[in-house]
């Protein structure tokens, strides 16, 4: 495996020792067998995005500080070369980490979605956050619960109240959008 999944593999288990919770504990919380969370751990598995959401939705976390962690020393420069980039084994879709990881409020996230890909979220992902999403190029059919968003290029939506939602590229080309979110009471 990468270093990202050797990384994740030890911020997972981090999290769930600091809260004393068993491996069956938080897959009942996440939705996630106990198993796909045992090889996410070992880092013989990588998770999709879909499942990463459960994981932080179930720990409270944004997903870039379940991916990255917080270092409060960490510089407040975040140049493009040392940015973390996540790939979806599932869509290929691709997350770079733009904030610097300080462990501010806000955060800023890019994502490329490919032509005909999709990623799910459950609620328990966006509970504990404040989010809008604006389109750099593409299209995003992006699913709030029952509410469907058409958005093109320079469109921007921010988030109603904690639901599903999934977000999909319904166009030939990729989608890449900017999400900034900021922690509720941050």
């Amino acid at each position: 495996m990468d270093d990202i999944a050797s990384k994740l593999a030890a911020r997972l288990k981090q999290e769930r020792d600091r809260r004393g919770w068993s491996l069956a504990e938080l897959a009942t919380r996440a939705r996630v067998s106990a198993g796909m969370i045992s090889k996410i751990e070992r880092a013989v598995a990588s998770p999709t995005a879909a499942v990463l959401g459960r994981l932080s939705g179930a720990f409270g976390l944004t997903l870039s500080t379940l991916l990255e962690g917080v270092d409060p020393q960490a510089s407040r420069l975040s140049r493009r070369a040392g940015q973390p980039v996540w790939l979806d084994p599932a869509t290929k879709y691709r997350r770079r980490s733009l904030s610097p990881a300080t462990g501010g409020p806000l955060q800023l996230v890019e994502i490329t979605l490919p032509p005909g890909a999709s990623v799910a979220y459950p609620a328990a992902a966006y509970e504990f956050l404040h989010q809008q999403v604006w389109i750099l190029a593409g299209l995003l059919q992006l699913t709030e619960g029952t509410i469907v968003h058409e958005l093109a290029e320079r469109d921007c939506l921010e988030f109603g109240p904690a639901c599903d939602h999934v977000f999909a590229n319904p166009g030939a080309e990729p989608c890449r959008y900017l999400v900034a979110l900021v922690t509720r009471g941050g």
